[in-house]
């Protein structure tokens, strides 16, 4: 049985954690993030640690969710998140253009991408970008999207991984 629900959450300094009309706002150095207190969950604070408790049995399953997100709140407004792709492949590139990551993955066609808003992209040379922003949720979710425009094949391994993935390799045909 998890028991992360009871972990207790360390407040680092320089950061806020405020529960206002059933919604945990934090607040830090790279900015603000909110989050809706899930139900049957009471939050308790004394000086610089946070402590969740169930009101009851019920909400024991996601006990161990707000806990996460909480402290994922935390880390993001103190420290932020950053994933790192690659491309492998002849001709294959990332481009970031202001708002837009133009990625020629060995299409027709270059495919354009929206960067949302509280995340920046940077390149770090034609093959490789880093992705950052405070949310732990969207920061990951934009890094499997582009990730999605061409994932790597077994073979040769070409394609967008993410820089600490490792890919297994297939062995292919052999001659005769």
């Amino acid at each position: 049985m998890s028991r992360i629900g009871n972990r207790i959450i360390t407040v680092p300094a320089g950061v806020t954690v405020e529960l206002n009309n059933n919604v945990v706002t934090v607040k830090g150095p790279k900015g603000e993030l909110s989050q809706v207190m899930l139900k049957d969950i009471t939050m308790k604070q004394e000086e610089n640690t946070i402590i969740l408790e169930r009101k009851n049995e019920n909400a024991k399953a996601m006990h161990g969710t707000m806990n996460a997100l909480i402290s994922n709140m935390i880390k993001g407004v103190s420290e932020g998140y950053s994933k790192t792709l690659e491309i492998i492949g002849v001709g294959y590139r990332f481009n970031v253009q202001g708002q837009k990551l133009v990625v020629s993955a060995g299409y027709s066609h270059p495919v354009n991408m929206e960067i949302p808003a509280g995340l920046t992209v940077e390149a770090n040379g034609n093959t490789e970008i880093t992705i950052k922003g405070i949310n732990k949720v969207l920061v990951g979710e934009f890094a499997a999207k582009v990730r999605e425009v061409r994932q790597p094949e077994p073979y040769k391994g070409k394609g967008i991984r993410y820089k600490d993935e490792h890919i297994v390799r297939k062995e292919g045909k052999k001659a005769a």
